[in-house]
């Protein structure tokens, strides 16, 4: 089990870097967009290339930061009912869940969608629009998301056993940091008492 768990925190370390990487290209997006925009409002001109790459962009989003929401827990729950359980009941439920729901289906997009990526790859498939880009890059990210989900997966499901075993803490416990939101509403908070205090002492 020791072995097994620094190969979940190997797989924790990849996916952290990628979904830490991938979140650049929200910036990368949006210039592109704004861009796009820009040049088609004041010179009546546009780009497929330029649409394209976006849903490029948005799908790499979306698709290889799979794994590192996993890993932070971030996907959408229905917590209704399992919130009232323990945190061992939680464990089990996250272990059934992951043999018998996120396992096979990630692994059978991955599996089924190999072969499109390598016929795109092979034929050159491009874009049916004028000026379209090509299209096997955008394949490819499907199987390589769906991959670092799975792997995002085994690696929680050590860490449920783990858990169970007693050898670590709950993983569902991990720190969160407090987003920027978060830290402004604090921050006005706090501000607003060291106001009435002042009041007060007046």
């Amino acid at each position: 089990m020791n072995q097994l768990l620094r190969l979940s925190g190997l797989i924790d370390h990849a996916n952290t870097r990628i979904g830490k990487s991938v979140i650049w290209l929200v910036l990368i997006v949006s210039l592109i967009s704004a861009a796009n925009a820009v040049v088609r409002y004041l010179f009546n001109a546009s780009s497929n290339a330029f649409l394209e790459i976006q849903w490029y962009l948005f799908a790499a989003i979306f698709l290889l930061s799979a794994g590192y929401t996993l890993l932070q827990n971030e996907h959408v729950r229905i917590d209704v009912i399992s919130g009232r359980f323990s945190p061992r009941v939680h464990a089990w439920i996250d272990i059934l869940g992951t043999l018998f729901f996120l396992l096979p289906m990630a692994i059978t997009i991955m599996h089924l969608s190999w072969p499109m990526f390598i016929n795109a790859l092979d034929s050159g498939e491009m874009s049916s629009s004028p000026g379209g880009l090509i299209r096997w890059p955008a394949r490819l990210l499907v199987p390589v998301g769906f991959f670092l989900l799975v792997m995002q997966g085994f690696s929680e499901l050590i860490k449920r056993i783990a858990f169970l075993q007693g050898l670590i803490d709950n993983p569902l416990n991990k720190h969160k940091e407090m987003r920027l939101e978060e830290e402004l509403a604090e921050a006005i908070k706090a501000q607003a008492s060291g106001i009435a205090r002042q009041e007060e002492d007046q």
